[in-house]
């Protein structure tokens, strides 16, 4: 009989629980109006990528709804540190985990902010066939929430647009996820995931960052390109640069970097992973101290 995995702990308002403890009062304002400022973090080898990072585009985010003055940063690091440590018993030898946090303004009533904190084994199945077979893509006519709403640079759990999006997508394209464009038609970003092409002779494009969440994995990305010699700049993007270009990749925090190899039922390139995407995961891997696909290959089947 199979030994049943104890359950992780999670981080609320300074204090350490059991992860089924973690609620929102039914009137915070994180549940009553959507208004919650997030990040999403993951390990490698049990030790927190680009942890400052983080902090600093949530400290930006929290700087943007005006909840900067009763928070503080570095408290909520050293919380996520100590509770990567206190889960560490969780994984295996070889498994890592994923760490979301968030903070709301507090309840209608009043009061401090909400501050929690989620550790779990990464749900490595939800994409670990994606690094060889590659992930579809699908434009759905549902826009990017334009920056008149609130600031691209917002890291916010307020998506409705990524899930009525993704819905349509699935629908049309099975499996597919969704890209949306801005209000100008310019390619803005995945569903949860930062894109760029690539090209040979000009390398890798991202589309311009007043446009686009700063991904934390964007950058870490962009610093990999130039540390192979492959070419990374900033333009505005259309669909019929993606359909046009060599390679498409996607960027997020948990699968790191991944190929794109159709669009709206269209191959990319030749419709196969690229040399670029394979170097550029190579050098992930080495910075992480792992094989990211073999790690994700491995713990797939995770209960």
């Amino acid at each position: 009989m199979p030994v049943a995995m104890p359950e992780p702990l999670a981080y609320l308002n300074g204090v350490f629980l059991p992860s089924s403890q973690l609620c929102l009062a039914a009137d915070d304002l994180g549940f009553v109006q959507g208004v919650a400022v997030s990040e999403r973090l993951r390990t490698f080898n049990g030790r927190l990528f680009r942890l400052g990072e983080h902090l600093e585009r949530l400290e930006n985010s929290l700087r943007i709804v005006d909840l900067l003055s009763h928070i503080a940063i570095a408290e909520i690091g050293r919380a996520t540190q100590e509770l990567v440590i206190r889960n560490a018993d969780l994984l295996q030898d070889g498994d890592d985990l994923g760490v979301s946090l968030f903070v709301t303004p507090g309840r209608v009533a009043g009061g401090p902010p909400t501050v929690g904190i989620q550790a779990y084994p990464l749900p490595f199945g939800q994409w670990a066939a994606y690094y060889d077979r590659g992930q579809s893509l699908a434009e759905t006519g549902v826009r990017q929430v334009p920056s008149s709403c609130w600031p691209a640079a917002l890291k916010c759990r307020s998506r409705m647009h990524y899930f009525l999006a993704d819905q349509l997508a699935h629908k049309q394209f099975p499996g597919a996820r969704a890209i949306l464009l801005d209000q100008e038609g310019f390619v803005s970003e995945a569903s949860t995931a930062n894109v760029v092409i690539f090209r040979e002779g000009e390398g890798v494009v991202s589309p311009p960052l007043e446009r686009i969440l700063p991904g934390v994995s964007l950058s870490a990305l962009a610093g990999l390109a130039r540390q192979l010699a492959i070419g990374f700049s900033y333009r505005d993007l259309r669909l019929e640069d993606l359909r046009a270009a060599d390679e498409v990749l996607l960027c997020s925090t948990s699968p790191c970097v991944w190929p794109v190899t159709s669009l709206n039922g269209q191959s990319i390139g030749r419709g196969a992973t690229g040399t670029a995407y394979r170097r550029l995961l190579a050098a992930w891997s080495a910075v992480a101290g792992l094989d990211i696909a073999a790690q994700a290959v491995r713990f797939r089947h995770r209960t």
